[in-house]
């Protein structure tokens, strides 16, 4: 059964950090790109970072650039998301989606940047 489930998210101020997590299951981790989305209430889904499976090559959402980091621990399967200098308008679901031979989706985490 394949599994990608989120954890991390939360309520921070803004200027603070976060780290997400996405434990992978039930499929060839490695194999795949990985990819962190957000939507906001009201808002479109926007895809905010992506890993390539093999040699780590990542990419970001203008938005996002300079404050936000991928990375992927192929050996743990899992794809993390951190999050620095973090303001009012990163608030969203955050989810993870495996895109390979399939795409997979998790359920997503809240994150909120509030004070």
């Amino acid at each position: 059964q394949v599994q990608l489930v989120e954890s991390g998210g939360g309520l921070v101020q803004p200027g603070g950090s976060l780290r997400l997590s996405c434990a992978a299951s039930g499929f060839t981790f490695s194999s795949y790109a990985m990819r962190w989305y957000r939507q906001a209430p009201g808002k479109e889904r926007e895809l905010v970072a992506a890993i390539s499976n093999i040699l780590g090559r990542t990419n970001y959402a203008d938005s996002v650039k300079g404050r936000f980091t991928i990375s992927r621990d192929n050996a743990k399967n899992t794809v993390y998301l951190q999050m620095n200098s973090l303001k009012a308008e990163d608030t969203a679901v955050y989810s993870c989606s495996a895109w390979g031979p399939y795409n997979y989706w998790g359920q997503g985490v809240q994150v909120t940047v509030s004070s």
